[in-house]
């Protein structure tokens, strides 16, 4: 019989730990910033900034002779996914349902990666993955039960939590996609023409959702979202980071991450994005970590670890 191995090196988990750091910030951000902006706008706005700051640095990308004009299918597909889709869905999931509830739904994901990997890659779901899928759910549901299962029993959910299963799947099929690499050598080998390519076409349909948005706004603006942005140096301060920090780094350590260790693999390490929330929530409000937070971050680890176990 042969010895079980794991895909994992030191850096890979390096690159599939900073994402869900730089997630947990921008879900702080994003809260934060909930009223001053409405949310696809300040998707919108984040990927522009995204844009300029990845255009520098492969500007042969847009050019009329690029191979990205040849392979626009596949790169509508990703934009829509990974830039208009999910980032949209997530911004009205902060509008519209609570903190806990969202970081319960977005719990969901190593569930979806399994199942979409499945279902539309023929891959098989294996049964370490479902033991380590559910050692890491009991991770998260530690932190959001504060360490008191009975905290559990006082969760409501709203329709709104309906935007943030629809970005955990949307996110299943972005991360899955990205194991197919049909593009070109000459993107597929540059970090930022890859994501410079998604971001062009995911603006555009970035763009008309923003414009939606607006009329929407300009007919029916729905009760709690802001009908104008409210500009100010922290909402420019916010639109820095995540333009920064959540896009153009954790994107890119997100792809280069999924290349190496599979995407139903990866996904058991977005389980850590709610216990750094945790974290960064405690520290921001001056309080200490809880016992719990370390419990939590064990079963999630442990998740991972027997999910990446192959023979």
């Amino acid at each position: 019989m042969s010895k079980p191995t794991s895909p994992l090196t030191p850096s890979t988990i390096a690159l599939l730990t900073l994402p869900p750091l730089l997630w947990a910030g921008n879900a702080v951000v994003g809260r934060l910033a909930a009223p001053w902006i409405p949310p696809v706008t300040f998707n919108w706005l984040r990927w522009v900034l995204a844009a300029l700051l990845l255009l520098p640095l492969a500007p042969w990308v847009v050019r009329r002779d690029s191979p990205l004009w040849r392979q626009w299918r596949r790169f509508t597909v990703l934009g829509l996914l990974a830039v208009a889709g999910y980032n949209m869905l997530q911004y009205l999931a902060l509008h519209t349902s609570s903190a806990l509830n969202v970081t319960l739904v977005a719990s969901s994901m190593p569930v979806w990666m399994m199942v979409v990997g499945r279902l539309f890659f023929g891959v098989p779901v294996e049964r370490q993955q479902v033991l380590g899928a559910a050692l890491s759910t009991a991770g998260v549901l530690l932190v959001l039960s504060q360490g008191r299962w009975e905290n559990l029993l006082q969760l409501r959910f709203v329709p709104g939590d309906a935007w943030m299963l629809a970005a955990a799947l949307v996110w299943a099929a972005y991360s899955w996609l990205l194991t197919r690499r049909d593009e070109s050598p000459d993107i597929r080998n540059d970090w930022a023409a890859f994501l410079l390519a998604q971001t062009v076409f995911g603006l555009a349909s970035a763009t008309v959702l923003a414009a939606g948005e607006w009329a929407w706004l300009a007919l029916a603006p729905p009760a709690g979202m802001p009908t104008a942005i409210q500009w100010s140096a922290p909402l420019a301060a916010v639109l820095v980071f995540v333009a920064v920090g959540p896009s153009v780094i954790a994107y890119r350590c997100w792809g280069a991450g999924v290349q190496r260790a599979g995407p139903t693999l990866a996904g058991f390490f977005t389980n850590l994005t709610p216990l750094f929330t945790a974290v960064m929530s405690a520290a921001f409000l001056g309080e200490a970590p809880h016992a719990y937070h370390a419990a939590a971050f064990g079963l999630i680890v442990a998740g991972i670890g027997v999910s990446s176990r192959r023979r």
